[in-house]
């Protein structure tokens, strides 16, 4: 679905990622981990347009799309529910589902609409409420809804655990695991090491910028070097 080769990405001057060769097939979760400032981020912003791509190539169901504008990208079916979730404070709950779904016809935002409200009812609850009054957990909810709504065939996820209750983590994982599914291919960044392991058909470590692990989710959770050495974290529970 997604394959970066020689991919370097960042800001004028700045090099956050280098040399990195990533493949994101389709109904897998691949994993995006590393400690703070590894350029996980970065990655994300840069396959979705946001962050300048300095060399090599992003790849997109085989079609080159290194030099795509950002609605273009959606357009082919990238989608990013970002770190912080960056949802519309002062819109409604539908507001904030309707924008996201711009780039669809009416009609098919409808019914992905409804896709997504399935997937988390909560939203339906929350319909007509402004969404900076939603807890922490349904403002994630409503970004991954919001994303969604572009019907794309790629979902990255930057943080997806962040400030949330262990409850709330475990329903939006569940969401993952669904999508994944579906045949969506899901690329996360995740620093729920613990959770983030569980959950990966295949894991990629990042230290500053540069690939140093990959590996199939089964061969990561039975491999502690990959958290002691490489994260350099404990694992969260």
């Amino acid at each position: 679905m997604l394959e970066l080769k020689d991919f370097a990405c960042g800001y004028g001057l700045a090099q956050a990622v280098e040399e990195l060769d990533l493949a994101v097939p389709a109904g897998r979760i691949t994993a995006l981990l590393g400690p703070n400032g590894a350029g996980k981020t970065s990655t994300l912003m840069a396959i979705a347009g946001h962050v300048e791509v300095q060399g090599g190539q992003v790849l997109f169901e085989g079609k080159d799309i290194t030099r795509l504008a950002p609605a273009a990208r959606t357009r082919r079916g990238i989608a990013i529910a970002p770190e912080g979730r960056r949802i519309f404070p002062d819109l409604t709950v539908a507001e904030n589902l309707l924008v996201g779904g711009y780039t669809q016809p009416a009609s098919a935002a409808r019914e992905t609409e409804a896709r997504v409200i399935a997937l988390f009812p909560r939203l339906a609850e929350r319909y007509r409420q402004r969404a900076g009054s939603l807890s922490g957990g349904e403002q994630q909810m409503l970004a991954i809804g919001r994303a969604l709504m572009a019907s794309p065939k790629l979902l990255l996820v930057d943080e997806l655990s962040l400030g949330l209750m262990p409850a709330m983590v475990e329903l939006c994982f569940q969401a993952l695991v669904e999508l994944k599914a579906q045949g969506l291919a899901v690329l996360l960044v995740e620093q729920n090491t613990h959770r983030a392991l569980a959950a990966a058909d295949r894991v990629v470590v990042l230290v500053s910028g540069r690939k140093v692990y990959e590996a199939e989710g089964e061969q990561a959770r039975r491999d502690p070097e990959m958290v002691d050495s490489f994260l350099g974290l404990k694992e969260m529970v």
